[in-house]
């Protein structure tokens, strides 16, 4: 039953950014409320423009700001980008909405890539704006486009003053940036940066910059465009390097391959000499899963968390940890996480260079190379430091985010997700040691929303040479002259100063200080307490799904089943073994190596990016939010005494640490804070506890009495 009330008269326009364009819209939608299983929700305008489908509330007062804003995309706001599927409600049936629609639906259902599920009801508007909306919607963010109707050329376009916002990271744009890094790793004595592919005359899939070991010729770079040549990566402390390789097509006639061979012998015997130390070569392609697989995995581990109904979630529940278990998801973040310890193990340990080799060099060749400089640098572990890996490896290294997000639907075969597969495998290291991040889960959560923005170029390009030949266009300020585009490491278009606090880490370890043995060891046990993803409660004795499994229904950790599965598989060989135990034995060093643990429980679920949008799973007063509202309370008292004590030299205080008074307000915060509203409290339904039962035994549905449990006191 739909609670009908009349919309209000005030009219609702769309804020719209400069160049974006109002495209169609139809009022008196009503959406639904997600939370709960009622029909309960609420009337507005259903707009799309050039950038995002949005949701116009009449009833949306400035009181309901939420606490975490973006200032681009709103809460009721979808970039096109964004649209994962859409599908279309027909006599409560659903269908897949794709081209030309000749029956027009009652229901919307838009399942996002953030895995936001938006549902609206078109019973009460006119049909031709149905007809309107809907094929405009499914038009517009679903159909194959150029690259050049991105709306990231709209806005580039018509944007004033656009900042530059570069905010200490490093673009590895020019050559003086390569030769800074070169310094910084102390990697200049046996490597060179090169100018050789300026003006693209090597390979345009390469960029206009890099570096690769100071006896490679120009010739050689040439050759092959590029193909077979070591690029270097990062220098270790020790001197040892972690280089990259675009291989040569495997089909091949014979001459042509026997003549590749001899390439590849030369260049091998050239850099297996001193200086150098000795090479380890390392075939992606072969010792990790397929892009294929990796698509697979994913497709199939998001389902579970883009749920429509309070009744799905529960449905799921029952059978959570194999459905987890069967998407393979976590197996893949585990062998990635091993490869890269693998690497590091060489550089550290062995003193070994690596050579990761994979067919452009673009993919898993940028996971791996960046997961080892997060472990081994820790400069990586700052936010100006990952900021600026991110660009080298990725950005500039020439990964090809157009086509791995498919953002202009060319191609299905080409998508992947491999930059998320990183920011995963990211996050499992953030949780496990947090005081060695200076940026946040919150951080990752929303650079991965980023993905989605089309008004920073970061994640729009194939290549910085696509790039460079794109940036040319008429500009309506200036007649004509490059795009100006905006990066997406400037935080301020996004997030005002209160929002961006929630991107820093106020327990940051700071460099150790030379006294630090004893301090150590009492740092490693309170990092393990925090890296806990939820606040452990004692287990209820009654019966009941919900309450037997209290602590690891919350999705973020992982059951015995999948440490069993995964630990009797694959098992890592005798070196690696001792190298990974005896690293673990000792207490941990916040500014040295960092090995992620990977036995199967280990590996958990990020809760945050794939649960925030579910009430049902949220915490309320739990969760590592709980320790860390604490302790900001704590600092911010010493911080107001340290101004007291000081008020002359106020100025001089670190503003780093941003007072959040949301923390302070509510003792009940969720788990899943900052994207959980405060009010956003999920109806928990009475169970039949004999319902999840009867999934496996529905024969004895009758004769079995209910046992309801109340659930409203064990969220707590």
């Amino acid at each position: 039953e739909i609670h009908i009330r009349e919309p209000t008269e005030k009219e609702v326009n769309p804020h719209l950014l400069p160049g974006e364009l109002l495209l169609c819209e139809a009022s008196t939608v009503y959406k639904y409320i997600q939370e709960d299983g009622s029909n309960r929700g609420t009337y507005g305008k259903l707009v799309c423009t050039n950038f995002k489908i949005a949701f116009l509330d009449d009833s949306a007062s400035d009181d309901n700001e939420p606490q975490f804003k973006n200032k681009i995309v709103g809460e009721n706001d979808i970039t096109l980008q964004c649209v994962d599927q859409i599908y279309g409600v027909y006599d409560e049936k659903k269908k897949l909405l794709t081209g030309q629609l000749r029956k027009y639906p009652e229901k919307l259902i838009i399942y996002c890539k953030d895995l936001r599920v938006f549902q609206f009801c078109l019973r009460y508007t006119k049909e031709e704006e149905v007809k309107r909306i809907v094929s405009g919607i499914v038009h517009h963010s679903q159909t194959p486009k150029l690259l050049k109707r991105l709306f990231l050329f709209s806005y580039a376009s018509a944007a004033p003053n656009n900042t530059d916002g570069r905010n200490q990271t490093v673009m590895f744009d020019t050559l003086e940036d390569w030769r800074d890094e070169l310094e910084r790793t102390k990697g200049n004595v046996k490597y060179k940066a090169v100018t050789t592919n300026e003006g693209y005359k090597v390979s345009e899939k390469l960029p206009l910059y890099f570096v690769v070991p100071i006896c490679i010729s120009e010739e050689s770079i040439l050759k092959y465009e590029g193909r077979g040549i070591p690029i270097w990566c990062w220098s270790c402390h020790n001197g040892a390097a972690l280089l990259k390789m675009s291989a040569f097509p495997k089909e091949q006639d014979d001459s042509t391959s026997q003549t590749h061979k001899a390439f590849l012998d030369g260049i091998y015997k050239t850099i297996s000499k001193p200086p150098y130390e000795l090479l380890k070569m390392d075939d992606l392609s072969s010792s990790l899963p397929s892009l294929q697989d990796i698509q697979t995995a994913y497709t199939r581990f998001k389902q579970l968390f883009l749920i429509d109904n309070c009744t799905d979630f529960w449905a799921t529940d029952v059978k959570w940890f194999s459905l987890l278990e069967s998407t393979n998801w976590l197996e893949i973040i585990r062998r990635v996480l091993k490869k890269a310890i693998e690497v590091a193990e060489c550089l550290e340990r062995q003193h070994t260079n690596v050579l990761l080799i994979e067919e452009s060099a673009t993919d898993l060749c940028c996971v791996i190379s960046s997961l080892v400089q997060v472990m081994m640098d820790s400069y990586s572990r700052t936010k100006s430091g990952f900021q600026s890996l991110i660009q080298k490896e990725w950005v500039i290294g020439g990964h090809g985010f157009l086509d791995r997000c498919n953002h202009l639907h060319k191609s299905e075969k080409e998508e992947a997700p491999v930059f998320l597969l990183l920011l995963n495998c990211v996050w499992q290291l953030v949780q496990q040691y947090p005081l060695a991040f200076e940026f946040t889960e919150t951080y990752l959560t929303v650079l991965s929303d980023s993905l989605y923005v089309p008004i920073f170029s970061t994640f729009f390009f194939n290549s910085q040479h696509q790039k460079d030949t794109n940036m040319s266009g008429e500009s309506l300020k200036t007649q004509s002259g490059p795009f100006r585009f905006l990066t997406v490491w400037d935080w301020s278009v996004q997030f005002d100063p209160k929002a961006q606090a929630f991107l820093n880490n106020p327990l940051y370890a700071e460099k150790p200080r030379p006294d630090k043995s004893q301090r150590k060891s009492t740092r490693f046990k309170h990092q393990r307490q925090l890296s806990l993803p939820l606040t452990q409660t004692k287990s209820s004795t009654k019966r009941g799904f919900f309450r037997e499994e209290t602590d690891h229904l919350i999705k973020n950790i992982l059951g015995k089943r999948i440490g069993k599965l995964i630990n009797s598989s694959d098992e890592p060989p005798n070196s690696f073994r001792e190298f990974y135990d005896s690293w673990h034995s000792k207490p941990v060093d916040y500014h040295g190596l960092l090995l992620p643990r990977i036995n199967g429980p280990d590996i958990k679920v990020w809760a945050q990016r794939y649960l925030r949008w579910i009430p049902e799973a949220q915490l309320p007063g739990g969760g590592t939010i709980a320790t860390a509202a604490k302790i900001l309370d704590l600092m911010e008292q010493v911080q107001s005494l340290q101004v007291k004590m000081d008020e002359e030299h106020s100025q001089a205080i670190s503003g780093d640490v941003h007072s959040v008074p949301m923390l302070r307000k509510s003792p009940r915060l969720s788990s899943l804070f900052p994207f959980a509203l405060l009010q956003r409290q999920s109806v928990k339904p009475a169970l039949p506890t004999s319902t999840w039962k009867d999934l496996e035994d529905e024969d004895d549905l009758v004769k079995r009495d209910d046992e309801f449990v109340d659930l409203s006191g064990d969220m707590s």
